[in-house]
């Protein structure tokens, strides 16, 4: 089912649906609901009785199958979780260039209902050099019926090769009233906060379990205490949490300094608008935008095994620092 905010992106793909080429790039922020929709246009792809839009019916025998997970002409090609849940890990997932062989094996399969066949790829980033070459080879000459709908949250981050045989295709986020409605109704906890925290992406939230992490390093920030910063990274590091999520918190703070210091509106901590303003004036903003890129340049290793404690304690010391020799 289409999510509120994306019935004009579905029409918009409805007028080129009989013209949809072999492979298609669903791009966008990360978090506004792309998967629901790339499942949606399978789904339509695959669905045997179509209402006039193109839309799937989710009545028919293919619709239902689609509906259990079971269609014999579709698959996910995904990264491998080989995570054991009883030992959290912090892991790179990739997909593998074994499980797109088995994809190729599938695509030169006939039809079992006789219509198309369709393959999901997300996110396509996680495609590692090998299983890009790999998957680029069926992308060239994809058998007849045969549609590839890739999801990309950074598409530039593609060989260029796969982005020239795919036909991008952009959704819009949802408004920030539509998408806190959707959350209302979800019955999310905080919606405005958790909204705001996610830059306005409803399936970027915070899970539920690390939002109290989340506002404890959000304090720390507000008010960069040294025995407080040894305290939180000892707990977030207990948490087993990968350096990707502090980065990303951090980031989201530095971005509101930076607007703050303009006099622009903060986006990600409006419930700290008044830290925000108060430090901002503390520091040159040239201090700020150095230190976004010292963090952009860890972000390639964000998901890999670092000892977060350390990694953590230092980003939160240079963030002091930022401050000193100011009142």
């Amino acid at each position: 089912m289409l999510l509120p905010w994306q019935q004009a992106d579905w029409a918009r793909l409805a007028q080129q649906f009989d013209r949809l080429p072999g492979a298609l790039l669903l791009t966008g922020a990360q978090g506004i609901g792309k998967d629901r929709f790339a499942r949606f246009v399978a789904q339509s792809l695959l669905c045997e009785a179509p209402a006039a839009d193109h839309a799937a019916c989710g009545q028919c025998e293919a619709c239902r199958w689609f509906l259990a997970g079971n269609h014999p002409d579709y698959r996910l090609l995904a990264p491998d979780d080989e995570r054991d849940d009883d030992k959290p890990a912090r892991k790179l997932l990739l997909i593998k260039v074994e499980a797109v062989r088995d994809i190729i094996e599938f695509a030169q399969l006939s039809a079992h209902r006789g219509g198309r066949r369709v393959v999901l790829v997300e996110p396509a980033e996680t495609l590692n050099l090998a299983s890009a070459n790999a998957l680029l080879k069926i992308l060239e000459e994809p058998p007849e019926g045969v549609h590839f709908v890739l999801v990309a949250h950074r598409p530039r981050r593609l060989l260029p090769t796969i982005l020239s045989r795919c036909r991008a295709f952009p959704l819009t986020p949802p408004a920030a009233d539509v998408a806190l409605a959707w959350l209302e109704t979800a019955g999310v906890d905080n919606p405005e906060i958790e909204l705001a925290r996610a830059g306005g992406a409803p399936f970027a939230l915070t899970d539920g379990a690390r939002v109290p992490l989340r506002e404890k390093f959000a304090a720390v920030l507000a008010h960069p205490d040294a025995q407080a910063i040894l305290a939180l990274s000892g707990e977030l590091d207990r948490a087993k949490l990968a350096l990707a999520e502090p980065l990303d918190w951090l980031r989201k703070w530095l971005h509101d300094l930076l607007a703050a210091g303009t006099a622009s509106p903060v986006r990600y901590y409006p419930d700290h608008a008044a830290a925000i303003e108060r430090l901002s004036h503390r520091a040159p903003a040239v201090r700020f935008a150095r230190f976004d890129h010292e963090i952009v340049a860890l972000a390639p290793y964000g998901q890999h095994t670092l000892n977060v404690r350390l990694q953590v304690e230092k980003l939160l010391f240079d963030y002091q620092q930022l401050f000193a020799g100011t009142r």
